[in-house]
């Protein structure tokens, strides 16, 4: 898993676990976990733990699109 993400890193991303969903900039990734940087600090992934890794969607203009349908169950 930790050589797949190597692509992702400096990238805007959703990750995706079993619990929950983080956006933020991949910073690291190590021993098992990443570390990301949301708008509110950092946080570190349990790797073991990720369904889906995606990158930020942006819209033509460069600009972040609107990513609630990935939030909403």
């Amino acid at each position: 898993m930790s050589e797949l993400l190597n692509k992702y890193i400096g990238l805007e991303v959703i990750i995706t676990t079993i619990s929950n969903s983080v956006s933020g900039k991949l910073t690291k990734i190590e021993n098992g976990w990443a570390e990301i940087e949301t708008g509110t600090g950092s946080e570190m992934i349990n790797l073991e733990y990720v369904t889906l890794i995606k990158e930020y969607p942006r819209n033509k203009k460069g600009k972040k699109s609107s990513v609630r349908a990935l939030f909403e169950e």
